[in-house]
């Protein structure tokens, strides 16, 4: 899965615990969308989560 270019969030990982106290394996994903983005250097498609797109960390082309 992608990581987000701006924030840099990936997947993290742990364990799901049931009610019995039993564990499996969990992994937690960041909503990432490809998007184009406006860059010192041009317009690139680049990975960002939607976190950083409603706060405005980013400038969609």
């Amino acid at each position: 899965m992608a990581k987000c270019s701006v924030c840099g969030k990936g997947v993290m990982f742990g364990n799901l615990v049931s009610h019995s106290h039993r564990r499996a394996n969990k992994a937690w994903k960041p909503n990432v969308k490809r998007v184009k983005v406006v860059t010192p250097s041009g317009i690139k498609s680049e990975y960002v989560c939607t976190s950083c797109l409603r706060s405005g960390k980013v400038e969609r082309a």
